[in-house]
């Protein structure tokens, strides 16, 4: 026999477990590894090769994070915000719906990572200590994310005594001017002022992170916002492209994702090695990333993320204020946005509701189950490398002869838009 290792990775950080392979050929994990996976005996798994190495993807089985949208109402009025796209209800989450997802969460095998967000603001919910305490005492790792504008003391030290394990801020500006021009209805040194008094209170028992929407008229903040999370003490600034809701907003996207599909025969993949960007190299280097999508540096591909569901490689699912549970975050609510110059109407979609059955059942239905296969092998048209049909006017069916929900213009799976 001889011994290997198998480099995971865990929603709370990296790990690397050793593994050994038996005579048969057979890779054997360790108990807590495969536990914490969700790698029972008969899971099947899927390995990849990831530049000179494997990556063991989670079993589709394994629920690992659950997004719950405590609330669709905000008390900002972003630019930016998908809520300017479509005309729902909106409310609140009621407390029995969410004792029935807690007692979803306990029925698991595993406690999975709970994180408090959606389309409106979670500290908006009169609630949200208790949903954050409630999640925290069944074992889950909980997370939040806030515009910070509701973030005041009395705030702050009851989420860190409530367990929160990380603190998501959306900061869309390092200026006053330029925060306060997407984010209409706040003040940046208000936020700076909170986030300030939430680090100091927290004395890093909570983790923070920042997340930021990259936009021509804000994407010049970004080395100043960057040096503002340091001194925050952020671990994560997250940053993603802007997803426009109309053709005005389309103009303000500072980098659209490349048309050449990885997939298409003939793509060119430049092997880079790690490199200094300075003058010498800045221009070359731009231009090579930006013409040939398949390049890769020190063996690991760029175009990784593209054809690919974040959400399921996450394991993850999404609980809608009402209930209602959707396999991803974009697909809580319905909203159009702009794909290659045109209108795209994403309509929502839900696999079951927590008024009418547990969250593990509905996670175990085996249509959920194979709509997660379908996602993970990505069989799409692709939509955002084409010039546009009327079949990519919607989510509802592409000319692979899929039907709802049809992904293949989804930025997310593109690597284009990200979540925490």
């Amino acid at each position: 026999m001889f011994e290997n290792y198998v480099r995971t990775r865990h929603l709370a950080g990296a790990h690397s477990f050793q593994a050994e392979v038996d005579e048969q050929g057979r890779l054997v994990l360790p108990a807590d590894a495969a536990s914490l996976y969700g790698l029972k005996p008969g899971a099947q798994v899927q390995l990849d090769q990831d530049g000179d190495g494997l990556h063991l993807r989670l079993p589709l089985t394994h629920l690992a994070k659950v997004y719950v949208e405590p609330s669709n109402r905000c008390n900002l009025a972003c630019r930016t915000c998908m809520r300017n796209a479509w005309h729902e209800p909106l409310g609140d989450m009621a407390w029995a719906t969410f004792e029935r997802l807690l007692s979803g969460l306990e029925e698991l095998d595993t406690a999975p990572l709970v994180f408090f967000g959606g389309l409106g603001e979670p500290l908006i919910h009169e609630r949200i200590l208790d949903m954050v305490s409630g999640a925290k005492a069944l074992g889950c790792r909980v997370e939040l994310i806030t515009n910070a504008t509701l973030l005041n003391e009395s705030m702050a030290r009851r989420l860190v005594d409530a367990g929160l394990d990380r603190l998501w801020a959306s900061l869309d500006g390092a200026s006053p001017t330029s925060y306060a021009d997407v984010r209409l209805g706040a003040t940046l040194p208000t936020v700076i002022a909170n986030l300030e008094r939430f680090s100091r209170l927290c004395n890093r028992r909570v983790e923070l992170g920042i997340n930021f929407v990259a936009m021509r008229r804000n994407i010049a903040d970004l080395p100043r916002l960057a040096e503002l999370a340091e001194r925050l003490g952020v671990s994560r600034l997250l940053v993603s492209n802007l997803l426009p809701h109309s053709a005005p907003m389309a103009e303000d996207v500072a980098s659209t994702w490349a048309q050449t599909d990885p997939g298409f025969p003939g793509s060119l993949e430049v092997a880079l090695p790690r490199m200094d960007w300075n003058e010498a190299t800045g221009e070359p280097l731009y231009q090579v990333l930006r013409l040939y999508p398949a390049t890769s540096i020190a063996g690991h591909r760029l175009d990784a993320t593209r054809n690919r569901c974040p959400f399921v490689e996450a394991g993850a699912t999404a609980v809608r204020w009402d209930g209602s549970v959707s396999p991803c975050l974009p697909l809580l609510h319905e909203h159009t946005y702009v794909l290659n110059r045109y209108e795209r109407r994403s309509l929502a979609y839900s696999v079951g509701n927590l008024a009418q059955e547990s969250l593990r059942a509905i996670w175990e239905k085996p249509d959920y189950l194979a709509l997660r296969q379908r996602l993970r092998e990505f069989s799409f048209a692709p939509c955002t490398a084409c010039g546009g049909c009327y079949l990519s006017e919607t989510n509802e069916e592409d000319c692979f002869g899929n039907l709802t929900p049809a992904c293949g213009g989804c930025p997310w799976s593109q690597g284009v838009i990200q979540c925490p």
